[in-house]
């Protein structure tokens, strides 16, 4: 058997790679699927569309080879965290879309369990403050707004998984989810990796409806062709995976939809005092679980879409860099993009986005240059606070994911951190990340070790912006981002 396949159902698109024993990915095939939005704020996706997607991806990465399903040595699945899914159990059909993370429509049922205990009551147990983000509420609204939903869930007639949990079952029948997704839902016990009876009451989730927990690497069923489903990992953790980030102290960031960095905490779950959150790093099959502190920026690589699609300043992603690059700095604006609220490390569901600083000196370049500076920005404001809570300055940032194609960016990231920032050869370390974890746990990668070698750095920037100007810019972006808070009444 000669590849690991990996599906990758990331917010905007699924795709499959197979990868060889070296981490080279040797075939890829990608499907966009749909964004759903009733009204404002909330986001769907179609379920069966999305199964619909991973099995054609599957099929078509296969057949770019001219391999077959016996060719591979077992399947890994990473997917978009927190997107939730309920389904009948006997006829396998969806209730209702999927509600993606980037959804507010649960933003009552959050002030409701905060107003009786605030909004960190749940952090002592799970990590994780109270927030639309998280899987469990959104679980709550389906029960209570579909009829007769909350007495099916309670009879046992309903499952919830998020996307993970929907394509492994679709794919095998087990009804499982692993450590890093459930640790995503404000209903797991960081300690006892299982479901909390405490939570599950405060919260008002029926326990009939949750999946088994798992560990990350570990063959958890197969598919009708025997192929072993092997590693779980929700698409950040998996990026930490796949950059062989397994000691204490290492980090990624990941530039996609939105913008997520991990950092190795080991085998301690450290608590955050600003504003991340503490989460599952991975766990392997047999061995202690691995700790990691996350800050999640919801609005990066989605910026630029809308940059194309709302406003038209764009006929493809990639122009960002050259539209950016026409102008020499931002014309003195700032876009900070709340578009559902602010993720780490504020945490403030009615903040919304804003661009500040305009006069007409402003043209469409520096609206495409405040674009890209928001994302390294924001990533600033999580750096700050995971040195702040790990007590250990990171010394440099491996990134990938999408945007780390551009350039522009990249070194403007270094500068505005003053740390080196590395692009790993590998880009597609998310898919590489379950491959790894789906390998291990099948024999065809041995150890950590051996994943540690295929490791390559592609590319890395250094900071040259003087202090004076990098502090200067960083005060400037505080002060836009106040001007977000409370938009929401």
């Amino acid at each position: 058997m000669k590849y690991i396949a990996a599906i990758d159902q990331g917010t905007t698109s699924t795709r499959c790679l197979l990868f060889n024993r070296a981490g080279q990915a040797l075939a890829q095939a990608q499907q966009e699927h749909r964004q759903i939005y009733p009204q404002p704020g909330w986001v769907e996706h179609d379920p069966v569309e999305i199964r619909a997607r991973t099995l054609g991806v599957l099929a078509e990465a296969l057949g770019f080879i001219q391999g077959e399903p016996g060719d591979l040595a077992a399947i890994g699945v990473t997917n978009q965290r927190e997107t939730t899914v309920i389904w009948e159990k006997a006829t396998g059909r969806p209730i209702h879309n999927a509600l993606v993370w980037q959804d507010t429509r649960t933003a009552g049922i959050c002030a409701r369990l905060a107003a009786e205990g605030g909004q960190d009551r749940f952090r002592p147990k799970t990590g994780l403050p109270l927030a639309t983000y998280f899987a469990g509420p959104k679980i709550v609204w389906l029960l209570d707004h579909l009829p007769g939903a909350r007495r099916r869930a309670e009879r046992g007639e309903l499952l919830f998984g998020t996307i993970d949990t929907w394509l492994v079952w679709n794919l095998t029948g087990a009804h499982v989810t692993d450590v890093t997704n459930a640790s995503r839902t404000l209903l797991m016990n960081l300690d006892t990796l299982d479901w909390d009876e405490d939570l599950l009451r405060a919260i008002g989730v029926p326990r009939p409806l949750l999946p088994r927990i798992v560990p990350s690497s570990g063959v958890c069923g197969a598919t009708r062709e025997g192929i072993p489903v092997a590693g779980i990992l929700g698409d950040q953790q998996a990026a930490l995976f796949g950059q062989t980030c397994f000691s204490p102290g290492e980090a990624k960031n990941t530039y996609g939809t939105g913008c997520f960095m991990l950092l190795n905490t080991g085998e301690q779950a450290v608590p955050s005092r600003n504003g991340l959150l503490t989460t599952l790093g991975f766990q392997l099959q047999g061995q202690k679980p691995v700790y990691a502190l996350e800050g999640s920026i919801a609005v990066t690589g989605a910026l630029v879409q809308w940059l194309r699609d709302n406003l038209g300043l764009l006929e493809k992603s990639a122009d960002v860099e050259g539209l950016a690059g026409s102008v020499d700095d931002n014309g003195g604006i700032y876009f900070v993009p709340a578009f559902s609220g602010l993720y780490a490390p504020h945490w403030k569901d009615n903040a919304r986005g804003v661009i500040v600083g305009l006069t007409r000196y402003v043209n469409k370049g520096h609206i495409a240059r405040a674009v890209l500076e928001a994302t390294a920005f924001q990533t600033r404001e999580v750096l700050e606070a995971m040195n702040r809570d790990s007590g250990v300055p990171l010394q440099a940032l491996k990134v990938d994911g999408g945007m780390v194609r551009n350039e522009l960016l990249m070194q403007f990231q270094a500068d505005v951190l003053d740390v080196p920032v590395t692009r790993s050869r590998i880009s597609e370390t998310t898919a590489l990340g379950a491959a790894y974890a789906a390998g291990l746990a099948v024999g065809f990668w041995s150890d950590l070790e051996e994943l540690r070698r295929n490791w390559q750095a592609d590319k890395s920037w250094q900071p040259r912006m003087d202090a004076d100007r990098r502090e200067r810019l960083y005060r400037g972006w505080q002060k836009a981002v106040t001007r977000t808070f409370d938009w929401i009444e």
